[in-house]
């Protein structure tokens, strides 16, 4: 008995979604950096997290020292950079040395001289205390084993009033809901700013209160190196 094209779609479907489903499950659970060879995630359409919306947060200017972790090929960074003008700079961090040899590249392509590399973790940033006038990561955060040990990091280096702005989609399977994301950067000491686009596509801007603001609550480390 031949099986009718209909039950053969809806099963096939099934199948499919419950395989997009359990991956997604899977990749929520292991929190692993998104590879080298599966960047070409990171290069589809953001039609909610775009780099309009990114500048709209972050307002990068002329002269700033900015952070971005986690550049992937540099959707971002090459505009942000430009931004920033040749007084400027964009340290850029991975964890991946061919993430960023692949977005180094392409600022020299492009003659992007204000762009600087260094190969790193979140949880451990390798720069001194108050160094960056702001930060930024977009679909990252969701990939890090220590999220908070991240955000306590990311408060330590960026200047009292600077920012922080962090951008999640929902077709990440990493994603980080807006209420997680506020906790966790509050718990570090941010305050929260605002938030642009839906649950399913957003940048949330927090800043790092001025010293007057902070009282005692934050304490310098030492050792740093940059």
């Amino acid at each position: 008995m031949k099986a009718r094209p209909w039950a053969v779609a809806a099963t096939t479907a099934a199948i499919a979604i419950g395989a997009a489903i359990g991956g997604t499950v899977w990749r929520r659970r292991h929190r692993d950096p998104l590879s080298y060879t599966q960047r070409f995630r990171v290069q589809i359409p953001r039609p909610l997290i775009t780099r309009g919306h990114l500048f709209e947060m972050l307002d990068p200017r002329p002269g700033e020292r900015i952070l971005e972790v986690g550049p992937g090929y540099g959707y971002y960074s090459l505009s942000v950079a430009d931004r920033l003008g040749p007084k400027g700079k964009l340290d850029i961090l991975d964890i991946q040395p061919r993430m960023l040899r692949h977005t180094l590249r392409s600022a020299r392509r492009l003659r992007t001289r204000n762009l600087v590399a260094a190969c790193g973790s979140v949880e451990a940033l390798p720069y001194r205390d108050e160094v960056f006038d702001g930060a930024f990561l977009v679909t990252v955060l969701g990939e890090v084993n220590d999220p908070a040990a991240a955000m306590r990091e990311l408060f330590r280096v960026i200047r009292p009033g600077g920012r922080l702005v962090v951008g999640e989609t929902f077709a990440d399977p990493d994603w980080v809901s807006p209420q997680s994301l506020h906790r966790l950067a509050t718990a570090a000491g941010f305050r929260f700013e605002s938030r642009t686009g839906p649950r399913l596509g957003y940048f949330s801007k927090f800043i790092r209160p001025p010293l007057g603001e902070m009282g005692l609550r934050y304490v310098k480390s030492a050792g740093k190196t940059v």
